[in-house]
């Protein structure tokens, strides 16, 4: 009932083992030689190595200071040479000089100034005073306007402050408003004044001007 088992010694298994490790290394010995030479060998004797050092520095006295930089505005004058004279010899024995024939008048008079060389310009005539224009009395009895109707219904009395431009001519050029107690009293004043009002201008060293005046009107109902 037991299988046939084969008995092998020792010794020949080492014998075995030692024969294939012998062939292996034949092959592997065999490769190696027989393979090409891919790395070439270098020279002869080697390669030969080369120190290189620095220079050594010079010694303090041999060291020149380096030149200082030059300012930038400063100009080396340009040479100049004298102007030559030559003398010269003329043959003309008449000498020029002041020489003045007849009587010496006197010096110009001098223009007056302010001391610093510049004439003194005179200062203008002032202009005549000017005398303001008045109401011409011929025509005081058409100074009062006519009462507003509508005021006068009201029973109310009014005042007015007009200002007037005369012209050269006394009649009334324009009118303007300061003050009222109603637009009626100012515009019954208003038409009044350009219409009937006269004065004597205003003049200005017996020239007629024209002129601004203020004008004060009342109205009443006791008047009426």
């Amino acid at each position: 009932m037991y299988a046939e088992h084969r008995y092998a010694p020792a010794q020949s298994r080492a014998v075995s083992l030692g024969g294939a490790l012998l062939i292996n290394g034949a092959l592997i010995a065999g490769l190696i030689f027989s393979a090409p030479h891919v790395i070439s060998k270098g020279p002869e004797g080697g390669i030969k190595v080369i120190d290189i050092f620095d220079p050594p520095a010079p010694p303090p006295d041999e060291i020149k200071p380096e030149p200082k930089p030059q300012p930038n505005d400063a100009r080396v004058p340009e040479p100049t040479a004298p102007r030559p004279e030559v003398p010269t010899e003329s043959d003309n024995p008449l000498k020029v000089g002041p020489v003045i024939d007849g009587p010496i008048l006197p010096p110009l008079p001098q223009p007056s100034g302010n001391g610093d060389g510049g004439a003194v310009v005179e200062p203008a005539p002032p202009l005549p005073a000017l005398i303001a224009a008045e109401q011409d009395p011929r025509f005081l009895k058409d100074f009062q306007p006519g009462y507003p109707s509508v005021e006068l219904r009201a029973q109310r009395d009014g005042l007015v402050r007009i200002r007037v431009l005369i012209g050269t001519d006394g009649r009334v050029k324009a009118a303007e408003q300061v003050s009222a107690t109603s637009d009626a009293f100012f515009e019954a004043t208003r038409r009044q004044a350009l219409s009937k009002w006269r004065f004597k201008p205003a003049a200005r060293g017996g020239v007629p001007q024209e002129s601004w005046k203020v004008m004060n009107v009342r109205f009443r109902i006791e008047d009426q």
